[in-house]
């Protein structure tokens, strides 16, 4: 029997603000902007930085309301989400769908008119892609849900780099190649995590349909990969020593919990402790990627 909450109260900024997940279009964000400035090897107009942030972050903010609309059933049997907005009641299913929509409309209406059109059609694929495709559909169809999914997810730093150039590079699909991989350790870890809950409401997430083993072992192999892939932007001279040094230091960082997992299946914190060093990896690679790109300038004026 459904006892989903139907009253709502006049819902709060907060309530609003918690339907567009801001800490993981800060994420998404900084992956972005990141590749905005990779881009170019000086800095790139500050106008389409500007603008550019605003409208993918809009465009992410009501792909996540999207997200809260149609999981809110699901979403108010777990734990970790029944007390989001939609479940609670704080918010009706009608303003949260106005909500969503005007986000969409203005983030990719912005990017149209003020950045180019390349960027606004594959961020509204993006919103499409993580909204419809991945949500009402993958999610609930298949254990290989977040792999496929994980292209949506992928998608911001080809959008920065295409706000800048007005085109996909090789560079920029090697950004989204690093996240592309990463997707899965990360959100695999949470789903060991939280697989009762997963069961609970029918989700076929891996850990549910495979088990949590086969599951750890699959993060292992998949952060072995991630190694891999995140070493290529040194090889093709995208990048210098700097990202290379930071990524083989996350790099073993993610490897050694992955292992942990594996060695000890029983130990309940691995899978959190993987899942929430995963979110700062991703963080700070992107970091480094940045601060290496501009380090060799700096160098070479004081060195003027």
């Amino acid at each position: 029997m459904n006892t989903m909450v139907t009253k709502t109260i006049s819902p709060t900024l907060s309530d609003f603000l918690t339907l567009c997940k801001i800490k993981v279009v800060s994420l998404i964000m900084l992956t972005a902007v990141v590749g905005m400035f990779l881009a170019t090897p000086d800095l790139p107009p500050w106008h389409l930085v500007v603008l550019a942030s605003l409208g993918i972050a809009l465009a992410s903010s009501s792909a996540a309301v999207f997200n809260h609309i149609i999981d809110q059933k699901i979403d108010h049997e777990m734990n970790r989400t029944k007390k989001r907005p939609l479940p609670e009641g704080k918010i009706s299913s009608r303003s949260a769908l106005l909500f969503g929509v005007t986000l969409g409309v203005a983030g990719i209406g912005l990017l149209a008119i003020g950045v180019n059109l390349l960027t606004a059609v594959l961020t509204l694929l993006a919103l499409i892609g993580y909204a419809v495709f991945y949500t009402l559909y993958l999610k609930r169809a298949t254990p290989q849900n977040i792999t496929i999914g994980g292209a949506a997810g992928a998608a911001p730093p080809v959008l920065g780099w295409a706000a800048i150039t007005n085109s996909i590079e090789p560079g920029a699909l090697l950004l989204f190649l690093i996240i592309f991989i990463w997707t899965p350790p990360h959100f695999w870890a949470l789903a060991i995590h939280r697989k009762k809950e997963y069961a609970k409401v029918n989700i076929p997430m891996l850990p549910v349909t495979h088990g949590s083993q086969f599951t750890r072992v699959q993060i292992l192999l998949y952060t072995i990969l991630l190694v891999i892939v995140t070493v290529l932007p040194y090889l093709v001279g995208m990048s210098g020593l700097i990202y290379l040094s930071g990524a083989i230091v996350l790099g073993a960082g993610f490897l050694y919990l992955a292992i942990q997992m594996l060695r000890f299946p029983d130990d309940r914190k691995w899978p959190i402790r993987t899942f929430a060093y995963s979110i700062n990896y991703l963080m700070l690679l992107f970091v480094v990627l940045l601060v290496d790109h501009y380090a060799p300038i700096h160098l070479i004026n004081l060195l003027d």
